[in-house]
């Protein structure tokens, strides 16, 4: 028997069951059931036949287990492979039905991509014919060399687990005969598990012949860290797991390849920054001791905070330069353009593969056929629209699913709040503490400590621990209300789920890196009128130091982004790991001959139905932070680069050798998260061009160079004591003067009657004393300009791009239109032939 097409259950000692029917190993799904004291009685699974694959003196480890095989008949998986549509080869006639000839492409210098490719049995594991829905009542009509072997066996065990989903169980004694479902005797403990088995184990081939050892392949192929450079099998994933899966690990690759090119561009405007130090004239200034030194900045907080000298920012303004420099604008415009050629080239990918993989025809209507389990059981309460004639649940369960969504989106804005208030109490006390610089002694970073840096870094890892525990609580709530609205398909369900974790996750990783890139600095008033938080607190707004807020938001995207990806892989790659081995640990001392197959991966993890849904939702958020806050990091991309060439690699691995195998699903696209990227896209160009305006000081830095540059000569030569107004120190109230002794040594009060603050505010006695200066306006409309330019540049691009490029390739809708042709054709032949032979028939009886 080829464990490759076995769905495997272990059933409870009182199950009555059909009785086992002799069939071919090729048409057997095994399923594995735990112990229970339920005694039930099955319906016969619509023809399915069952049969022990342990006898009386085999027993599993534990001793409690017991597995059963389903077999399925070929008239089962020819009645619903007609009920599902499935596409199958039709007849090769004369000409070719092939839809391409697989062959090396004869391009030049085609020697070089060598060492990336796999075998081509690995790639192209079969033929790839012409197609056409099967049609049990026209078998003729179809390529059938082999009955065994005609449906692969993702299509197999999606066959019988459909049915499972609605075969009908009832108990004995009971009356209700009504119930259906494999899914809901799992949920209430009859059966333990249902799922179907691996082909072989991953580390070697299967000894049956007739076994593919598919799982090997993959294993050998593509699961292995040192394959990261290969292409990936995407036909033999298919094949193996099915289309749903094979178009995830498909899009997960391409967006792979596309980062290359955005985190090439981003590491070379890296560079350019880190080569242009010497150009970089206004942080020669703030570290200058002639400029930087002399010039005496204003206390930061109230109370415990002194007063400083500018050059105490040197290192920041130097960290500051590395990202905030021309090669930001370029960089932001040149993803705005990415975005749109990732978008527009998947959806060409999508294309190529919906024709290769049979999914052309493959509507949401068909979907909308498979109605939930869940559905058909729980919604009892429905009401018919007088309208549209449709059945709708009750407007309470939209009501209690908005409220819940609100509470939870408001809970994580608290929480962020939160946070803010820490960082306003914190760094007081860190400046208080560093005030004489105690970390100068430590070896090597010390002197890089500043109360901006440790107050940041600390709130940072703060909210992303708090990022995490939400996580795990809005999981269970959102899955909670999504199943509280009964959604009628299983499409309709993972769309439902995919907004409201999506709009969470969004708040919730989003949250801190908004109010650092636009709240951060903006609204802190000026010294002897501060902004202080929610108005009536003591907390004062934080302030931007001199060398800007990009560098801060730089500091939280890395510590949230790089912190996700690694706490991401911890949880896909060692927590399974560890799962199974301890799971697994009493059998490792058997001997393989009694460590069975079907024990063997009834002890891997469960790969759930929304197993895959984590996966994209991972992805997309790693989207986001490439994307929308990239301006204030070029190199986001590389580092989603490195994690993802891992990420393939981590979740082929996962697949192959961690989880059991998943039951196969068909999907011709990446669904609801194709209009979550278009979304992110659209918006990032927005965030993007305000993070240059706002957040950077680029626009305030070319006001100057074009507008107020002494001589006009082009320089930035004397912009740091332009961009900082004067404040008289006499001004402060009791509330705002520093302590006695917060001050540094140097401070003399007697001497020094000013301060600088960062804004642009004409100096005291003047007669618009501590207001806006026409610099500021003049900057501010600069802002606002380049907001409008920039978002209008790469719109237009953007559509441009988006119409120049077709989202499905002229060839493949030509193949399109031939393979329905030659469909048409061949059939009406069909039919042609089959009306001859009757009549043929017909008169010859009657000559008779």
């Amino acid at each position: 028997m080829s464990p490759s097409h076995h769905l495997s259950i272990s059933p409870s000692p009182h199950l009555t069951m059909s009785p086992s029917y002799h069939l071919s190993k090729s048409l057997q799904i095994s399923i594995s059931l735990h112990l229970t004291s339920h005694h039930l009685t099955i319906s016969p699974f619509h023809h399915l036949h069952i049969s022990p694959f342990l006898s009386s003196n085999q027993e599993s480890d534990d001793g409690k287990t017991y597995y059963v095989k389903i077999h399925t008949p070929w008239d089962v998986l020819a009645t619903y492979a007609d009920v599902l549509k499935i596409k199958v080869p039709f007849k090769r006639v004369p000409g070719s039905n092939r839809k391409t000839e697989r062959k090396n492409l004869d391009i030049p210098m085609n020697w070089l991509f060598t060492p990336f490719r796999l075998p081509n049995h690995i790639m192209n594991p079969e033929p790839d014919y012409f197609t056409s829905p099967f049609n049990k009542e026209k078998i003729d009509f179809f390529l059938i060399d082999d009955k065994e072997t005609f449906f692969p066996p993702s299509v197999r065990n999606r066959i019988v687990y459909y049915i499972l989903a609605r075969c009908a169980y009832y108990k004995e004694d009971s009356d209700d005969k009504n119930k259906k479902g494999i899914k809901r005797l799992l949920n209430n403990g009859t059966y333990g598990a249902a799922f179907p088995l691996h082909d072989s184990r991953y580390w070697k081939a299967s000894r049956d012949p007739n076994s593919e050892s598919e799982r090997f392949s993959l294993y050998k192929h593509w699961a292995r860290f040192f394959s990261f450079f290969k292409e990936q099998p995407l036909n033999l994933i298919r094949k193996y797991y099915g289309e749903k899966i094979g178009i995830y690990f498909a899009w997960l690759g391409f967006y792979t390849e596309m980062l290359f090119f955005a985190a090439v561009v981003g590491l070379i405007c890296f560079l350019y920054g880190l080569f242009t130090f010497d150009d970089n004239v206004w942080s020669k200034e703030i570290c200058s001791e002639e400029i930087g030194g002399n010039i005496i900045m204003c206390p930061l907080c109230d109370k415990t905070c002194g007063y400083w000298k500018l050059n105490s920012t040197c290192n920041s303004s130097w960290q500051s330069h590395m990202f905030d420099n021309v090669g930001t604008v370029f960089f932001a415009i040149f993803m705005g353009i990415w975005v749109t050629l990732f978008l527009e080239f998947w959806k060409r990918r999508q294309a190529r593969l919906e024709y290769e993989w049979d999914l052309v025809d493959f509507e949401e209507e068909q979907q909308q056929l498979q109605l939930r389990p869940e559905y058909e059981i729980k919604c009892t309460s429905r009401r018919l629209n007088r309208v549209t004639q449709v059945l709708v649940l009750p407007s309470l369960t939209c009501i209690i699913t908005l409220a819940t969504v609100i509470f939870w989106i408001s809970l994580i804005i608290a929480c962020i709040i939160g946070v803010i208030a820490y960082r306003l109490a914190v760094y007081a006390a860190f400046a208080s503490i560093m005030k004489d610089s105690p970390t100068n002694n430590i070896h090597m970073v010390g002197s890089l400590i500043t109360p901006q840096l440790a107050t940041s870094v600390t709130a940072s890892c703060i909210n992303f621990v708090i990022i995490m525990i939400l996580n795990v609580m809005y999981e269970r709530v959102a899955i909670w209300i999504t199943d509280m609205e009964i959604p009628k398909t299983h499409l309709e369900y993972e769309n439902k789920l995919t907004v409201k974790m999506f709009l969470f996750q969004f708040v919730n990783y989003y949250s801190s890196c908004f109010y650092v890139a636009f709240f951060k600095g903006k609204f802190v008033g000026r010294p002897g009128d501060y902004i202080y938080m929610f108005g009536w607190s003591k907390l004062r707004n934080e302030e931007c130091d001199p060398g800007g807020c990009l560098i801060e938001l730089t500091t939280q995207l890395v510590i949230v982004m790089a912190g996700k990806q690694v706490w991401g892989n911890i949880q896909e790659a060692l927590v399974p790991w560890l799962l199974n081995w301890w799971g697994s640990r009493k059998a490792r001392s058997h001997p393989e001959s009694l460590y069975s197959r079907w024990e063997q991966d009834h002890d891997l993890q469960n790969f759930s139905h929304l197993g895959l849904f984590y996966e994209y939702l991972e992805m997309v958020i790693q989207f986001g932070f490439i994307t929308l806050f990239v301006a204030s990091f070029p190199l986001a991309p590389l580092l989603a680069l490195l994690n993802n060439i891992i990420e393939v690699r981590v979740d082929a691995w996962k697949f192959t050798t961690q989880f059991r195998r998943p039951v196969a699903a068909k999907a011709h696209s990446i669904g609801a998260w194709q209009e979550i990227l278009n979304g992110v896209a659209v918006f990032s160009v927005v965030t993007n061009a305000f993070i240059v305006a706002f957040t950077s000081d680029m626009i305030p830095r070319l006001v100057y160079m074009y507008a107020y540059s002494p001589d006009n000569d082009l320089s930035m030569k004397g912009y740091i004591n332009n961009s900082l107004s004067v404040f008289n120190i006499s001004g402060f109230s009791e509330d705002n003067r520093p302590d006695d002794g917060e001050s540094p040594e140097w401070f003399n009060s007697s001497v020094i009657t000013t301060c600088r603050y960062r804004d642009y505010r004409y100096p005291p006695g003047h007669e618009k004393q501590y207001t806006h200066t026409m610099q500021f306006w003049h900057i501010l409309a600069a802002k606002l300009a380049f907001i409008i330019i920039m978002e209008h540049v790469v719109f237009m691009v953007k559509f441009f791009v988006a119409w120049m490029i077709p989202d499905v390739p002229a060839e493949v809708k030509a193949r399109v239109k031939r393979e329905r042709y030659l469909i048409q054709e061949y059939l009406h032949n069909y039919e042609n032939i089959i009306q001859n032979t009757s009549f043929k028939t017909h008169h010859s009886k009657h000559i008779i």
